[in-house]
């Protein structure tokens, strides 16, 4: 039975008492004090008026003794406490399931095709923030009623039930879904995979995994996909500490055989930090053209000439692959150039570990720094202790790398590094994707959010057919028809104007056009090749496709 359900069926029991022990009483004391005897119906009727405050009929005037007057007045209180304490045992709560927004416990329309998150989590936002960006239905499965509620209240099609059991998938109506993604912890998670599975064989499971090792127990589940972000996370921080483990390039998009969309960091110490990007002459000194850029986080499309470059600043950028290379020459510090120096790795969780270990298997030198001792962990102490800092090599390290786990303190941390290295290039990762801005003001170079990095990692595992430029962004290139556009040039259809889209080049046949301008007629059965933020391509998709 249901708390206020069994809170109102005690009230009410407990009243029925009271009132049966008042009528019995009145009856003995007035017959007793006043010798002026009443019935049993009688008596009822005068202790159902005294408690429901209509008066006490004409008996008033026939109270002559002290020890009645006394009992009256005891009842009167008595009656105001009952009165008073059914407001919060049954007022309150009808009025509030009347009035209050209630949480469905099964699909109310007939969405298919959708994916079922389990459940709402620190990280889950950024991935609904994909799918919602994508077009994509889902549909949370959250057991807590708060979090249900609020999630239903922001917009989301939410299921309050317990994702652990087939009951609950099946109110999200599993059968019919496109995939489950679940990341709430590795135990829970297997859990959960487990009951879709004896739900449905055919739904795609994709399950998040704090800890690689577990991996294996996720796919005996019957996980069809096994993410581990944090991993990623890591190995993507290291590849920023030096080229020798791996270069902008890598992570570059191909379109056709020779053109290359990648997305190229300013080091600490590059040539180009503190140039505007008119004055640092990129294009004349590499030949690619740059499409976008990142300034402290936040992505603008074809920046301004009058832009400042920094270290940290990500140039968006397309080329050939040898061109693309001038440029990862060019945004490289001397020292990335002619040797990677020491790297401190503060913290020595999952990614911190991720990171010491890529550099290790580089062969280069690397200090690890750890609240708890460990086998591989060479100094001991607080993430934000200048003598600590100082004494594991901070002030003359080339790369410090900041992988905590709780954001105010690698905030914090951050001022700290930057106050004993001004120089040195400073590599960090947080939690949450609002504390990305703020490690930029601090003085981070390069920061990378974990629930960015989930989400994206999820939301690529459900869509394949879009080329993700890299998992800590939102920047995608797609290939489109444009069958409103034939007969059109680049610059009549206003493409970046109107959707903030570039085109970089189109695909005719077996040709690829990679020098498109303003002038450039789109000819019937051409694809464009278009880069832009995930709103910019829904733009161009709504607008063109």
């Amino acid at each position: 039975m249901d708390t206020w359900k069994r809170r109102v069926v005690l009230y009410v029991a407990f009243l029925g008492t009271v009132i049966t022990f008042t009528a019995i009483t009145y009856r003995w004391g007035m017959r007793v004090f006043e010798n002026d005897p009443r019935t049993l119906i009688e008596s009822f009727q005068f202790a159902i008026e005294m408690f429901t405050t209509t008066g006490f009929g004409g008996d008033a005037a026939d109270w002559q003794s002290q020890e009645m007057h006394a009992f009256i007045a005891v009842m009167d209180l008595v009656g105001m406490v009952l009165l008073i304490g059914a407001l919060p045992v049954v007022a309150t709560p009808l009025l509030e399931s009347a009035f209050s927004t209630t949480v469905p416990r099964s699909l109310q329309d007939d969405v298919t095709g959708h994916v079922v998150v389990c459940s709402d989590t620190t990280r889950s936002d950024a991935l609904l923030d994909e799918f919602k960006s994508e077009g994509v239905p889902y549909v949370v499965v959250e057991p807590d009623p708060d979090r249900a509620l609020v999630l239903y209240e922001n917009g989301h099609r939410v299921v309050r039930a317990d994702p652990e059991t087939t009951a609950g998938l099946e109110g999200a109506r599993l059968g019919s879904a496109r995939a489950l993604v679940t990341d709430v912890s590795d135990r829970v998670d297997a859990s959960i995979v487990l009951a879709a599975k004896e739900l449905s064989t055919d739904v795609r499971a994709i399950s998040v995994v704090e800890d690689p090792s577990r991996e294996r127990y996720h796919r005996l589940a019957g996980a069809d996909e096994v993410l581990s972000p944090r991993s990623l996370l890591g190995e993507s921080l290291a590849s920023k500490v030096t080229t020798a483990v791996r270069t902008d390039l890598d992570e570059a998009v191909a379109i056709g055989e020779s053109l290359r969309i990648a997305e190229v960091s300013i080091h600490h110490g590059s040539g180009l930090a503190g140039s505007t990007l008119a004055g640092s002459r990129i294009g004349e000194r590499t030949g690619v053209d740059v499409i976008g850029a990142w300034f402290n986080g936040a992505f603008e499309a074809a920046p301004s000439p009058d832009a400042t470059l920094s270290a940290g600043t990500v140039l968006l950028v397309s080329g050939t692959e040898e061109q693309v290379e001038r440029l990862v020459d060019l945004t490289n510090s001397a020292a990335r150039r002619f040797g990677a120096g020491e790297t401190v790795v503060v913290g020595y969780g999952q990614v911190g570990k991720t990171v010491a270990d890529a550099l290790r298997d580089a062969d280069l030198p690397v200090t690890v720094v750890d609240r708890e001792a460990g086998e591989a962990v060479d100094v001991v102490g607080d993430a934000t202790d200048p003598e600590m800092l100082r004494a594991a090599g901070v002030a003359d390290a080339r790369t410090v790398v900041l992988a905590l786990p709780d954001d105010t303190t690698a905030q914090f941390a951050t001022l700290v590094v930057r106050d004993l290295a001004p120089n040195v290039e400073l590599l960090a990762r947080v939690a949450d994707p609002e504390s990305v801005p703020k490690m930029h003001r601090a003085g981070a170079d390069y920061v990378l959010s974990l629930s960015l990095v989930t989400g994206r990692m999820s939301a690529s595992a459900v869509l394949t057919d879009r080329d993700v430029l890299s998992l800590d962004t939102h920047v995608e290139v797609v290939r489109s028809e444009t069958p409103t556009l034939v007969g059109r040039t680049v610059g009549e259809a206003a493409v970046r104007e109107r959707t903030g889209c570039t085109v970089i080049a189109i695909e005719r046949g077996d040709e690829l056009v990679t020098d498109v301008g303003p002038e450039t007629r789109i000819e019937r059965g051409d694809e464009l090749v278009v880069v832009g933020t995930d709103e910019e391509v829904r733009a161009f998709e709504r607008a063109f496709a």
